[in-house]
């Protein structure tokens, strides 16, 4: 295994900015000091460059199995190891669903084989597997969670039976993970709104999957939590009212209950919808500028805990898109309507550089990216030996240059599906180089994609868990 000894680089870590050199080696990080020397290893120069922890997605799909027209895990770990994610955890609802131990393992050696990136399987619920469900407490140190779709899910894995939530709640060992949008709400919202709007368009999308369902459905996770004191992390906030149901009075370590924040509830708004339409369709909903402000003040003062994706990737005819002769994402002469054109969105590639954007326009600092995006994610979820440059931990890291703009655009976009909401936006900071346990897995001179060499031999290993 190759040693690598990099010089001279600001090292992000723990709140801190320090010009240090690194030396990697058997996969870990075996040293960091101010000069070292080695006879042995590759030697990578940093000097104006920055090291940070590989980013940790907490919330992806990845699509496989059974739905690989979309993406597979391996197409879509190597997009996440080109923006900087050196792990992930992926959901259950693919097809068959994950809903019994032997269907998740599936999903474990299919990563083993393909994933350029750490990885993680979510168990699935449904309303008649609790008992499958909590298999899971004899596997706790090998899954990142139990997840719970409280709203918006597809095949068998809507849970709305009390009888099976209190059972999960009251005797699950590990991290409940939830997706919060009340169905009754939605359903009710949706009737209403066909009555005053036959020919419903994206900009609905935030009407009938409003804050009130969001709110009532995360409270609601919140109450079964509190009675039973388990241990639930909110996915994908979207709505300021929600964030009256956090707190940054605990370090994170201490909380029974945390949540997550998605770069596109960061980016985009309501107002985006005439533009972009349904390229920006998700569940939750992007909704009204107010909202994006709330995010980003709870983001900075710790009420929201960690920044994921939800990474969603569909084909542009499931968005009910074509590209025009200019190569353009443009509106398919065949509308799906709103019913049928797919929720969900293609963003693991970019979310660390997305969120350098928002460093370099002064919004956020460097440090504070690393800890929502890579250290928060560890501690929230108890990984073991990841998410932080410390002596010892696994080599994960991602060399950027924040001085090495580009353009999204067609001949950089790594997901399968092959588009991007933020395809023409340029972005002025690069990943140059991801290493995955101590391997240089992509390199990027210059941070020029063209030019990127990759080391798709070695692959991501299975994240553990100190429980």
């Amino acid at each position: 295994m190759q040693n690598y000894l990099i010089k001279n680089i600001q090292v992000v870590n723990e709140g801190l900015v320090q010009v240090n050199d690194v030396l990697i080696a058997g996969g870990r990080i075996e040293k960091i000091a101010p000069q070292i020397s080695s006879d042995v290893a590759v030697e990578i120069n940093g000097e104006g460059k920055f090291l940070l922890p590989g980013a940790i997605d907490d919330q992806v799909h990845f699509r496989e199995p059974g739905l690989t027209h979309k993406a597979t895990i391996g197409s879509e770990a190597k997009a996440a190891v080109a923006g900087g994610v050196t792990s992930f955890m992926e959901m259950p609802n693919t097809v068959p669903n994950a809903l019994t131990i032997e269907l998740l393992e599936d999903k474990y050696k299919i990563a083993a084989q393909t994933s350029l990136a750490n990885y993680s399987f979510f168990m699935g619920t449904a309303n008649n597997n609790a008992d499958e469900v909590l298999r899971v407490n004899e596997l706790k140190k090998d899954i990142c969670g139990v997840k719970i779709f409280m709203g918006s899910s597809t095949g068998n894995m809507l849970v709305d039976n009390y009888v099976t939530l209190n059972k999960v709640f009251s005797e699950s060992e590990v991290l409940i993970a939830t997706h919060c949008e009340d169905e009754k709400i939605i359903k009710r919202n949706y009737e209403k709104r066909i009555t005053e709007k036959p020919e419903l368009d994206a900009a609905d999308h935030p009407i009938i999957r409003d804050a009130e369902a969001c709110f009532e459905s995360s409270l609601t996770a919140i109450q079964f939590a509190k009675k039973y004191n388990s241990r639930l992390h909110i996915l994908h906030i979207s709505t300021a009212k929600e964030l009256a149901l956090f707190s940054n009075m605990l370090p994170l370590k201490e909380k029974r209950i945390t949540a997550e924040v998605c770069v596109h509830h960061l980016h985009f708004t309501a107002d985006d919808y005439a533009q972009l339409g349904y390229q920006i369709k998700c569940n939750p909903a992007i909704k009204s500028p107010e909202n994006k402000a709330a995010l980003w003040e709870a983001l900075l003062d710790d009420r929201l805990d960690v920044i994921a994706t939800d990474h969603a990737p569909h084909t542009l005819t499931e968005k009910g898109y074509v590209r025009n002769e200019a190569g353009m994402l443009v509106p398919a002469p065949e509308n799906p309507g709103y019913q049928h054109a797919h929720s969900g969105l293609p963003l693991v590639q970019h979310s660390l550089p997305l969120m350098l954007h928002y460093v370099k326009q002064g919004r956020i600092k460097l440090e504070k990216v690393v800890e929502k995006m890579s250290h928060a994610v560890a501690d929230c979820f108890q990984i073991a030996n990841r998410g932080y440059i410390r002596e010892g931990y696994m080599a994960d890291l991602v060399i950027v240059d924040m001085n090495a703009p580009y353009t999204i655009n067609t001949g950089n976009i790594l997901y399968q599906c092959g588009w991007s909401p933020m395809e023409g936006m340029s972005l002025p900071a690069s990943v140059t180089h991801t290493f995955v346990n101590g391997n240089l897995v992509y390199h990027a001179p210059g941070g020029d994609y063209g030019k990127a060499v990759w080391n798709e031999s070695m692959k991501g290993e299975r994240l553990q868990f100190d429980r």
